[in-house]
This record gives structure tokens, sequence and C-alpha cells, in this order.
């Protein structure tokens, strides 16, 4: 590993239960760079997530984080050492508050307080709606509240799982915005299975295909190859149908 990449994912096995999920699976994150999975559904990109960040620990190959191996550790030693984690399914606190949801994803004391004035100008919603509750929110803000715990400490890498997914048109908008800005205080490893939106974020891209790590390289050179594109992409080329919901 050279000291551009900040994680390396090298030549990972990763099972769940008895199901081999990856297979030689490697995955190269420069710093201060946006890289992008891509992949059809059930290929294997959401558990190159939690493979990282110690959910699904690897059964071989190595996870290297800022110079250091991480597999086997533990999830919350893994997120100490400054890895926040966006989860597909948003996985808030329903029954709390907002600003209770953020006060709980401090790993210092006094987190909450030095970053706060960056995620409400990031997230003026949430500033706004902070007493409600995380059921009182639309999927549009409960989104935004995930996405706004992972900048509550200080995460040298953030990985998000699907940050479109399920939103209206004009919320992608504003979560590919809020993912460009992040990009200037942090790295971002992202799953998107919004090809357009994935195609105007990300610098480079790995596609992973029954498990398995079978492209890289720079997003300016894949969305001029079509065939590539079809070949392991196939319908997730065009930006998927959004249920509208409200802001």
């Amino acid at each position: 590993m050279t000291n551009e990449f900040l994680l390396s994912v090298e030549s990972v096995d990763t099972f769940i239960g008895q199901f081999h999920i990856l297979e030689n699976v490697s995955v190269n994150v420069a710093k201060g760079s946006i890289t992008v999975l891509l992949g059809r559904n059930g290929a294997g990109k959401t558990t190159t997530l939690k493979t990282v960040i110690g959910l699904t620990p690897p059964r071989s190959g190595r996870v290297i984080f800022d110079g250091e191996e991480i597999q086997g550790k533990r999830a919350f030693n893994i997120a100490n050492l400054g890895i926040g984690y966006v989860p597909e399914n948003r996985a808030i606190f329903r029954a709390l508050t907002v600003l209770e949801n953020l006060k709980l994803a401090e790993r210092k004391k006094g987190d909450l307080d030095r970053h706060a004035d960056m995620i409400f100008e990031l997230f003026p919603d949430l500033e706004r709606l902070s007493k409600l509750k995380g059921n009182q929110l639309s999927g549009g803000q409960q989104q935004m509240l995930a996405v706004a715990r992972a900048l509550v400490p200080d995460n040298k890498l953030l990985l998000i799982d699907e940050p479109s997914e399920g939103l209206a048109p004009i919320l992608i908008q504003q979560m590919m915005e809020v993912i460009r800005k992040l990009k200037e205080k942090t790295t971002i490893l992202l799953v998107e299975q919004n090809f357009i939106m994935a195609s105007q974020l990300a610098e480079r891209y790995v596609i992973i295909d029954d498990g398995r790590s079978v492209h890289r390289g720079l997003m300016s050179d894949l969305v001029l190859n079509e065939e590539l594109i079809h070949q392991y992409l196939g319908a997730s080329i065009q930006a998927p149908t959004r249920t509208s919901e409200a802001e």
C-alpha cells in the first residue's frame, strides 16, 4: 500500500454463516477522494462496507486503514480509529429526538458542540426539527440524520451505503450536494445503485460482481464504456424510479 491510500481492502474473503459472500475482493480508496462500489443487487457491496467496519470480519485477506491492519478488530474499535458508517437502513433511534440521536453519536465529550455548526449548515432542516423524534421525520429527513450522525465525531473515512435509496429527486440532489461538500473534509467510500448520481460524485469506481471485485478505474472512463456498464450493471445505468416523499 502506498501512502496515497487511506483504505486498502486486500484480497478479502468474507463468509456469513456457511455462505461465501466475498471472494478475493480488493478495494483501494485514496485520501480525500470519493470512491464508489457499483454492482447489481446482492453482488456484495454492502458486505464489503461491513467487512471494513468489522460487522462481517473477513476470514482471509487484509483491511488496512491509515497504515494499520484492522481486520479482526471489533467494530467499535475500528470506528474509534476514525471510520464513520452510514448503513443502508438508516438505523436511527426512532423513539429519540434528532438532537438525542446526534448526541449518542459522540465518541468524545463535546463532539456535537464542536461540529454542530458544520452539521446544521449541511442539514438546516435538522436544526429546525431537532426536538422531533425519529419516527416523526420523513424518509428523507431520516436519511439526513443518518449521515449527520457520522459527522458528529472526527472521522477520516465515511462509509455511506445507498444514500439516495427511496428519496424523491429533489432530495437526491440535496444529498449529492452534501456529499460533495463532505469530500472537502473527509474521504468517502460510497455504495450507490443510482448510476447517474454515482457518476457525478465519484472519481474512482470498483465493480463488485457475484462477490468479486471485477473491474476498477476512473469514473470518467467508465461513463464512456457502455459495454462494461451493460455487462455488470445492466438496468442500473438508469436512475431508478423514486417514491416521492415530503421533505
